[in-house]
C-alpha cells in the first residue's frame, strides 16, 4: 500500500527542502517515544518519511514513481549510515544517510538540548587589549613615533610556546592516537548516538608531555612587561583608534595572539581649532586695517603665512588658506586653514580722533 510521506509530515507537495526539515523536527519532537505522550509507531513513520523527502534525489524518485516507489528502491536501496545505532531499539530498521543525520541533529540540538558532540576542542586565542595614548596636537597633525609600556601575556621564551620543558619528550597521545578526539555514546531523546568528543587524556591536543614547561606551567605564555614603538599616522584625530594585529596577549597553548587597540587622546592647542582635516583660527585687526586693507602674518601648523586683508573688510569675514590644514589620513592632500577676521573697536579715542571720525562719517 502506498504511503503518503507528505501527509505524514503534514506538508504540501511543493514544500521546500528547508520546510521538509522543519516539519520533521517538529514531528519528531512531538511524537518521540521518550517524551510523555510520545508514539513509537508514529515516530518511526516520521523518520521513514524524512529519509525519503529529506533527500532531493529520493524525493524526486518518490514523486515520479508514486505507489511504485518502494519497488523502485528495492533495486538500489538506501545507503545506510555506518555506526549509527540506537541501543533503545527505537531506531531499529532505520537507515539514515550521513549528510541528512548531521544536518538534522545539528538543528535538533537547539530544540532538545544536545549537539555537543559536534563541538571540537579549540585553543583559546589571546585576549585583545586596549590602552589610551595621549599625544600633542602637532603629533596628530604630522604623525609621530611613540613608545608605550604594557604588561601582558607573551609567548614563553623558555619553551618557545611548545609547552614542554626543554629537553623532555613530547609524545603522541595513546588514548586518541594523536587525533585529540575519542568516540563516546551520547544519549538523546532520539536514542543513543555515537559522537566524537575531546580526549580527556590530552585535552584535545593529541600530544602528552613528559614534563610541562617549568616557567609557563604548560600554558605556552607568561606575563611580562613589554615596550612597543607605535607609529602615529599623520592626520589621526581625537578618540580615534589604532589597531595593531597580533600585539595583544599571547594565545593559549600556541594559539594566535590577540590584537592591541590604542585609543588616541589629542591635547588641545589654544592657537588652533580642528574640524575634520580643516583648522580654524581667529585674528583681530584694527579698524584702520579693515578700512584701508593690509597684509598680516597668520600662524598655521606649517608656520607663518601672509594673508592679504582687502580694503573694506567686514568683521566676521572668513578667509581660506588652501592646503594649510591637516594631512588627510589614508588619503592624499591636506585640509584647509580658515581665518576669521575680528575688527577691534577702540575703547578710547581722543577728541581729535572723534572729530576726524565725524568728518569721515563712517
Amino acid at each position: 500500500m502506498s504511503k503518503d510521506y507528505y501527509n505524514i509530515l503534514d506538508i504540501e507537495k511543493n514544500a521546500s527542502q528547508e520546510d521538509v526539515k522543519k516539519a520533521f523536527r517538529k514531528k519528531a519532537h512531538e511524537c518521540h517515544p521518550d517524551k510523555k505522550g510520545g508514539d513509537e509507531a508514529k515516530f518511526k513513520k516520521v523518520n521513514e518519511a524524512y529519509q525519503v523527502l529529506g533527500n532531493a534525489k529520493k524525493r524526486a524518485q518518490y514523486d515520479q514513481f508514486g505507489s511504485s516507489f518502494e519497488h523502485a528502491q528495492a533495486g538500489g536501496g538506501f545507503q545506510g549510515f555506518n555506526g549509527f545505532r540506537d541501543a533503545s531499539g527505537f531506531a531499529n530498521g532505520f537507515n539514515v544517510e550521513y549528510e541528512d543525520l548531521g544536518d538534522v541533529f545539528s538543528g535538533l540540538g537547539d530544540i532538545f538540548g544536545f549537539g555537543g558532540g559536534k563541538r571540537t576542542a579549540r585553543k583559546r586565542r589571546g585576549s585583545d587589549m586596549q590602552t589610551i595614548l595621549t599625544i600633542e596636537f602637532r603629533e596628530a597633525v604630522f604623525g609621530a613615533e611613540k613608545k608605550i609600556n604594557l604588561r601582558k601575556k607573551v609567548k614563553c621564551d623558555h619553551c618557545r610556546g611548545n609547552l614542554a620543558e626543554p629537553g623532555t619528550k613530547i609524545e603522541t597521545c595513546q588514548v586518541c592516537g594523536g587525533s585529540g578526539r575519542v568516540g563516546k555514546v551520547q544519549r538523546t531523546i532520539l536514542g543513543n548516538i555515537q559522537v566524537q568528543a575531546v580526549c580527556d587524556n590530552c585535552a584535545g591536543e593529541g600530544k602528552v608531555y613528559a614534563k610541562k614547561c617549568t616557567k609557563c606551567a604548560g600554558t605556552g605564555a607568561v606575563m611580562e612587561a613589554v615596550s612597543l614603538k607605535i607609529n602615529i599616522p599623520a592626520g589621526i584625530n581625537n578618540n580615534e583608534t589604532i589597531r595593531l594585529s597580533g600585539q595583544g596577549e599571547a594565545g593559549e597553548k600556541g594559539a594566535g595572539d590577540g590584537d592591541l587597540y590604542i585609543k588616541i587622546q589629542v591635547k588641545s592647542d589654544s592657537r588652533f581649532e580642528r574640524q575634520g582635516y580643516d583648522i580654524k583660527t581667529k585674528i583681530k585687526i584694527s579698524f584702520t586695517q579693515a578700512v584701508l586693507g593690509d597684509k598680516i602674518n597668520i600662524e598655521t601648523v606649517d608656520g607663518l603665512v601672509k594673508l592679504k586683508i582687502p580694503t573694506g573688510t567686514q568683521s566676521g569675514t572668513v578667509f581660506k588658506l588652501r592646503g594649510k590644514g591637516v594631512t588627510k589620513l589614508q588619503g592624499s592632500g591636506k585640509g584647509d586653514h580658515y581665518v576669521e577676521v575680528i575688527i577691534k573697536t577702540p575703547s578710547f579715542v581722543t577728541r581729535k580722533q572723534k572729530e576726524l571720525l565725524k568728518e569721515l562719517n563712517l
